[in-house]
């Protein structure tokens, strides 16, 4: 989609509990439920497979470290998180914003993509990546993840037949001279450590670079770019692999290149299809537990650099178990996607997830600030007589009741 360490997750997860205990006893069957996608579907269970050989390549040029005062050591020893907020300079503008929002908390993960609609645009046009750069090099515990096309076209709709002759000529390596292009420019801005999701779900059918119509083209084209990317010196990439949740169009097992290109392993992980709970998420063919024991398997760290809410809706019981997922696993860093229907900045249709992401986040950073979104105040209406479980009602359905006799005993 879109354009397309040590964890502090005990205090975190305590705090979205009380705020998912008391958003549930208040909202419960009030709150709106989408409801705008296939059923889910039992497949085979997911069966680990064994690592391939590994592809000869250079080796990566370790980055050389930069003095870190107290404060980036410390924000070192908490969660590296971001979102998506946007693809150009207004994007890297937002974050500060965002963290704001969040109280404060540190925002180390940046999140951009390539366009991948031509070449030259997948090579890094001058001065699209300036911005992002600047902002990656003013700390040194900053991350850029830069989301890399393997294929220009990449959103018009090609047949498979004619993604299956792309990916071949990308194996024999017609389009390496492109990759080295765009890391030799990234070794020029100074960001050399830049965290590359190429070619991601490649399991679907959304984009021309896709794995489907010759998965082993598709592997053999991801190993060519990685090689070549890796040749220019200086380098320090970091190579994510990263399949959406779940089968898909094909089982993104079969797209794997090999433990020797692959340095994290990533998974886009949105609340859909509509009705599926957190626990099939977890636990169905190639999903969440099928991730990690992957990862697991092949000595690689892991990474969530897409999800976020989806296809059943303002789901605060997702945001709340995807955090909690997030803090059990460790990944080297997650990205949520900040826009609707994903996002709990920029759109205002999920507030109790929304509640939810930012109390956790503020438990790391301090208190939230005042939402961007005005929420109008409940109206007050004069009651002569209820009872508290009417109270709470009336309260969770927007009518703030103040009964005369409660007033009475209090002047």
């Amino acid at each position: 989609m879109a354009p397309q360490q040590c964890r502090t997750g005990a205090g975190r997860l305590a705090v979205a509990a009380v705020v998912g205990a008391v958003t549930t006893a208040l909202v419960s069957g009030i709150g709106p439920a989408a409801a705008r996608s296939a059923p889910w579907t039992a497949e085979p269970a997911f069966a680990v497979v064994p690592p391939e050989p590994e592809p000869s390549s250079p080796d990566s040029v370790p980055a050389a470290p930069g003095p870190r005062s107290p404060a980036a050591r410390a924000a070192a020893a908490s969660p590296a998180f971001g979102a998506f907020l946007g693809s150009d300079a207004a994007g890297v503008n937002r974050i500060e914003a965002f963290s704001d929002w969040l109280g404060g908390a540190e925002v180390r993960v940046a999140h951009t993509y390539l366009p991948g609609d031509r070449w030259s645009n997948i090579e890094g046009a001058p001065g699209f990546l300036d911005s992002w750069a600047n902002w990656r090099k003013a700390e040194a515990d900053r991350m850029l993840v830069l989301n890399v096309p393997m294929l220009e076209r990449n959103e018009e709709s090609l047949t498979d037949g004619e993604v299956r002759a792309l990916l071949k000529r990308g194996a024999e390596g017609e389009f390496d001279h492109h990759f080295r292009v765009l890391a030799e420019r990234l070794v020029t801005l100074r960001v050399p450590d830049t965290i590359l999701v190429l070619g991601w779900e490649m399991n679907g059918t959304t984009y021309t670079h896709r794995c489907g119509p010759d998965p082993h083209a598709w592997k053999a084209y991801w190993n060519r770019i990685v090689t070549a990317m890796r040749s220019v010196p200086g380098q320090s990439f970091r190579f994510d692999f990263t399949p959406s949740r779940g089968r898909d169009a094909v089982p993104w097992t079969d797209c794997y290149p090999g433990d020797g290109t692959v340095d994290i392993i990533g998974m886009d992980a949105y609340d859909q299809p509509q009705g599926v709970s957190f626990d099939e998420q977890v636990n169905e063919p190639y999903g969440l537990r099928a991730h990690v024991d992957f990862a697991r398997l092949h000595d690689k760290p892991v990474s969530y650099p897409e999800w976020g809410l989806f296809r059943n809706g303002d789901n605060a019981d997702y945001m709340r178990r995807m955090l909690a997922w997030m803090d059990a696993h460790d990944p080297v860093y997650n990205t949520l996607s900040d826009y609707c229907p994903h996002g709990v900045w920029r759109c205002a249709d999920n507030p109790e997830a929304s509640l939810v992401y930012r109390t956790a986040h503020a438990a790391d950073g301090g208190e939230p600030t005042v939402p961007t979104v005005p929420v109008p105040p409940l109206p007050t209406v004069v009651c002569s007589s209820t009872t508290w479980e009417e109270w709470i009602r009336q309260l969770a359905e927007g009518r703030l009741c103040l009964p005369l006799g409660w007033w009475q005993r209090m002047r």
